[in-house]
Order: structure tokens, then sequence, then C-alpha cells
């Protein structure tokens, strides 16, 4: 029986690796648009693509961004100036997209634009606080998402959206993992409706991984602005030790983060072009180890591994 069950496993994986490694034709008639090519992610990505023949329209949030991914890419590349918090903003890069893909549609959305600060626990923080990062990370999305639909329709085309492991797993207090909350069922609800007008949609895990929102000194920076504007019964009740163990833990963090973002571009890539993507891909070992099994464990146990080595607060000793 162990045998059969064996072969039957072996099978299973060949199949699924056979299926995962056909890629679509005719890939330099597809066009993609990209939010946040400014830098991580985003900025790969469209490089990424460029180099497979994708005609790519990347949204950056700056003009130096934009200068700056066109001078490492080719004419195939064309950039816009986009705030995703900003309906007008997405309306007039919608009218654009229509101008750049004419009758073809839009082949693929990756909704890569986001933020993780400000972050902390949560009762240092306002509903502003949470309002700003849910503004970028999961309205944005949505709004995007939304304007880009009936492109996306026509093409019979890919919406990919990042969320990450904090979507399966808060660890940190703030709005950034209710967004990525929001954005694992924002996508869920969106695959189903548009499965029947054959458009797919992935959903992107990564773990920890060096970009400029995961930057030690901007996140430092985060921890140390919001403890300066504490009430002093706050500030006494978590205590300045907490505050420099959080920054020792910052540190801890970055060493610790990956570097290679190809992981996540090349899963994000995959669900573009592959003949059949996948609904999730998650991103680093942390992601696939550590983060994603632990969100199946029993809260009691999450739990316990989590706060293992988190900083306690004086008063709670």
């Amino acid at each position: 029986m162990w045998l059969w069950l064996a072969l039957a496993a072996g099978l299973y994986f060949m199949l699924r690796w056979f299926r995962g490694k056909q890629i679509l034709s005719n890939l330099t008639d597809k066009y993609v648009f990209i939010t946040g090519c400014d830098s991580g992610f985003g900025n790969l990505l469209a490089r990424q693509l460029d180099c497979r023949g994708l005609h790519v329209l990347a949204a950056c949030f700056t003009p130096q961004g934009a200068e700056k991914l066109k001078e490492h890419t080719s004419e195939r590349v064309q950039t816009i100036i986009l705030d995703v918090c900003s309906t007008e903003s997405v309306a007039r890069a919608t009218e654009w997209v229509k101008s750049q893909v004419g009758d073809k549609g839009l082949w693929g959305l990756v909704n890569n634009a986001g933020i993780s600060i400000p972050t902390a626990s949560n009762d240092w923080l306002t509903k502003e606080h949470f309002r700003k990062i849910m503004d970028v990370n999961f309205l944005g999305v949505v709004d995007v998402t939304l304007h880009m639909m009936p492109l996306l329709r026509k093409a019979r085309g890919r919406v990919v959206n990042v969320a990450s492991v904090m979507g399966r797993l808060s660890f940190f207090g703030g709005g950034y993992c209710p967004s990525k909350y929001a954005v694992e069922a924002f996508s869920d609800s969106l695959r189903r409706e548009n499965f029947s007008f054959g458009v797919k949609v992935c959903i992107i895990e990564p773990g920890y991984f060096k970009t400029t929102v995961t930057n030690e000194d901007i996140v430092s920076e985060n921890f140390k602005g919001l403890w300066e504007q504490l009430p002093d019964e706050t500030k006494e009740v978590y205590g300045e030790p907490f505050l420099q163990a959080i920054l020792k833990s910052v540190s801890v963090m970055h060493s610790r983060c990956n570097s290679n973002l190809r992981l996540v571009t090349d899963a994000m890539e995959h669900g573009l072009i592959a003949v059949h993507p996948c609904t999730r891909y998650s991103a680093g070992w942390d992601a696939k180890l550590f983060y994603l099994p632990l969100s199946y464990m029993p809260s009691w146990l999450a739990d316990m591994v989590l706060t293992w080595s988190y900083p306690k607060p004086s008063q709670s000793k």
C-alpha cells in the first residue's frame, strides 16, 4: 500500500512540475501594468519582464523613480506617475493604459505598491496611522483593480496581488497586517467572481526581504518617532528598555532579511506568463518553512512561538 501511495505522490508532483513549466506563447504581444516601480519588487519585475519581451507599463510614485527605471530598460517599458491613494490619479492612469494597449486589452495587472510604516504596538498608534497604510496597501489595490478590470476581461488576463505572510499570521501591530489580510480576502472574492470571464488572480505571500520599506534606519526612526509622541502614562507602562529591545530586534530582523528579491519577482512572473499559474505563491524559506506552517497551528502554539523572544513591557513583568 505504501508503495502505491509513494507512486501516486510522485506522479502528482511530476504532473504539477510539468504543468508549472508550460509558458504562454506570444509574450511580446502582451501588456502588463505594475504599480510601485520606483524600487524593490516592482522595479525588478519591470526589468525582468522587459527582458522577456513583454510591454511593461510601469507606474512610479516619483518622477525620479520613473527616470531611473527608464535608464535601465528598453523602449518596451513606458512609465507613468501614479498615486494609488488618489482616484483621480488612478483614473488618469487607466485612460493612459487604454491608449497603450488598444484593442488588445491589458494582459496583466500587478498590484505591488505598498508601505509598512507607521507600525508599532497598536496602542502607540492612532486611527490615521492605520488609515495611511490601508489607503495604500488595500484601498489602493481595490481602486486600481476596479478601474483596470474591463481591460483585463478584454484580454482574459491576470491579476497578481502582493500580500504577505503577515496576511496569514499577524506578528506586529499597526495597519500592515490588517491591510494584507484584506488583500487576501479581496483577491479570493475577485478570483471567484472573474473565473467565468477567464481572468485569473494570483496572490504573492513573501516572507521578510530587504527592500526600501524594510530598511533598518527607516523602521527604527518610525519607532523612535512614535515613542516621542506617546503620553507619559503609556511610556511608563512600556518603559524605555522596551523601546531599546524593539530597536535591537529590528536590527536582528533586518540582518536576517532575504536580499534575493528574485524569489518574489520570479513568482510574480510565473503568475503572469505560466499557462497554469498558482493561486498562491510563498516566497522565501521563512515563509515556506516557518510562517505559513505556523499559521495552521493551534493559536496557543503560534502565540507561544511568536512571543517567546518578543520584548515585554515593564509593567507586564
